[in-house]
């Protein structure tokens, strides 16, 4: 009798996971692949140097070589909605993480309680789920089904962190003399996480969300890796972004012509010297902070390495927006006689540099042209990916994550959450890309953060920037930079794409508004 009722409950407890745990039953959960995200934060399209960039990425580099990079993977223009599209499959909007009129949401939204994140879905397929870096979601990592979490939020000190915490529970704050560097410190705790899983779970496949807070402004950087930028950056930024053009152009990114440089940008050669030694620095220390994550995703990946699981880890690399034009001054200030990148400096790159990292694309982070939505994206899983160094010219979106890694998982997610029905989400799976050049088609992407409106549908793109702005009109698959506005020719496609944009406006707004929380 007592083994019946044992037989008994645990068949109930299948039951109470539903089909979902039933479907992922019948494969062993080490057969099953490790997942990493790897997030940069507004690192620009071109940066790393399997992009085009100067920038020294040999670690990144090597994931291109040994798979795939998609040459057309968009992002949603800023830190916290691409982050919720990464995590839930949805638009931000949708689940009320940017903001959309007439139903709140944005940075300090709150998702409906049918929008879990993803490791609650993986929980059930065998997975434990680790969180490294940047959060920028709502709750709390542990809370929202992480195993292990290390939360960097000061965004504006990476040598001395006043908030951040371990497994949810706040850290004491850094002081700028410790020998804290938030890149380092963010691939340890990746290290440590890998480490404690291949010791006790090691029958266990794992996600890791492993999020930098690097390049984001402030310009922190290691002196000694600044050191190694002082030369790359002396010609300037209009005839680096056509030398980061013809790179592209030869290796296969790109087919298009340079965009229009941002204005209010100078020319560099109307600068005078004192000037350009200003900005040179400045993208000296942006690269720097590229290099030194590259750096530290090499340690990560020595670390999968020596435990015996990079072979069957499918990594994606990408960046949560473009390269940022913001000049901003917050933090602990800016010491003008501080060294340039030290912990009492605070820079940013602005526009100028920004036009580089994202080149040759339009326009930067927070506007939804093609230089503040493009990223790259790297897929690198030997044993599941035989291509090595291929293009994948496939558009995709980082909605499109989450079901991937369902479905490499062996998984789905179910019907409901909470009590509550989960609604069809928008992203589309990308695994048969991962073998050929297949397409995953997308009825349309569609983009609004600040204002600034996009839709793509084919190869046809409607944008606008900022409140009302006119609509521009750009054939992507013969104009990628968005150099020959075919509005004034085309008025009745601008007419269709424009209804289309309110269209899913309207939908995204009666979803998020659907079970707002009372006041």
């Amino acid at each position: 009798m007592p083994q019946r009722l044992t037989f008994i409950g645990a068949l109930a407890a299948l039951l109470f996971l539903g089909d979902y745990a039933l479907r992922a039953a019948d494969k062993p959960t080490h057969q099953r692949p490790n997942i990493l995200i790897i997030l940069a934060d507004d690192m620009g399209y071109s940066d790393p140097g399997c992009y085009g960039g100067e920038i020294e990425t040999p670690n990144l580099d090597r994931l291109a070589r040994g798979g795939i990079r998609f040459t057309q993977f968009y992002n949603t223009a800023r830190c916290w909605p691409s982050r919720a599209a990464i995590l839930t499959g949805y638009y931000a909007q949708q689940v009320r993480r940017d903001a959309i009129p007439g139903a709140g949401g944005g940075a300090q939204g709150q998702r409906p309680g049918w929008a879990p994140l993803l490791p609650n879905f993986l929980k059930p397929l065998g997975y434990r789920s680790y969180h490294s870096g940047k959060w920028h979601v709502d709750g709390m990592p542990l809370a929202n089904g992480f195993d292990h979490s290390y939360l960097l939020q000061d965004q504006d000190r990476y040598f001395s962190p006043q908030v951040h915490f371990e497994d949810d529970r706040k850290l004491p704050l850094v002081t700028p003399d410790s020998g804290y560097y938030a890149t380092t410190a963010i691939a340890d705790h990746a290290i440590k996480c890998l480490k404690d899983h291949a010791d006790h779970h090691a029958d266990q496949p794992f996600f890791h969300y492993l999020a930098f807070t690097c390049p984001h402004f402030p310009l922190h950087a290691l002196q000694q890796d600044i050191a190694r930028y002082r030369g790359p950056f002396r010609d300037g930024w209009d005839a680096l972004r056509s030398e980061r053009l013809g790179r592209m152009r030869k290796i296969g990114l790109v087919d298009c012509d340079l965009s229009e440089r941002t204005p209010g940008v100078p020319a560099w050669d109307s600068l005078s010297d004192d000037q350009r030694d200003q900005w040179r620095i400045r993208m000296s220390i942006h690269a720097a902070m590229v290099d030194r994550m590259d750096r530290e995703i090499g340690r990560v990946l020595d670390q999968l390495k020596a435990m015996g699981a990079l072979e069957n880890t499918v990594i994606f690399f990408m960046s949560d927006n473009g390269a940022s034009a913001e000049k901003v001054l917050r933090g602990d200030g800016h010491n003008p006689a501080a060294p340039p990148g030290s912990w009492q400096s605070y820079l940013c790159i602005e526009p100028g540099w920004a036009n580089l990292a994202n080149s040759p694309l339009r326009r930067s982070k927070i506007f939804v042209h093609e230089g503040g939505i493009s990223t790259p994206l790297v897929v690198h899983w030997p044993q599941g990916i035989r291509a090595r160094g291929e293009l994948r010219r496939n558009p995709g979106h980082l909605i499109d994550l989450a079901p991937t890694i369902l479905e490499l998982a062996g998984g789905a997610k179910p019907d409901t959450w909470n009590g509550q029905p989960i609604p069809p989400a928008p992203g589309r799976s990308l695994v048969k890309v991962f073998t050929k050049d297949n397409t995953v088609a997308h009825d349309y992407l569609w983009w609004f953060h600040s204002g600034n409106r996009a839709i793509r549908v084919g190869d046809w793109k409607l944008v606008s920037e900022g409140d009302n702005g006119p609509w521009e009109l750009y054939d992507l698959e013969h104009d990628r930079s968005e150099s020959q506005n075919l509005a004034v020719e085309q008025p009745e496609r601008v007419r269709e794409l424009e209804q289309a944009w309110t269209k899913h406006l309207e939908e995204f707004r009666a979803l998020a508004t659907r079970d707002l929380p009372a006041k």
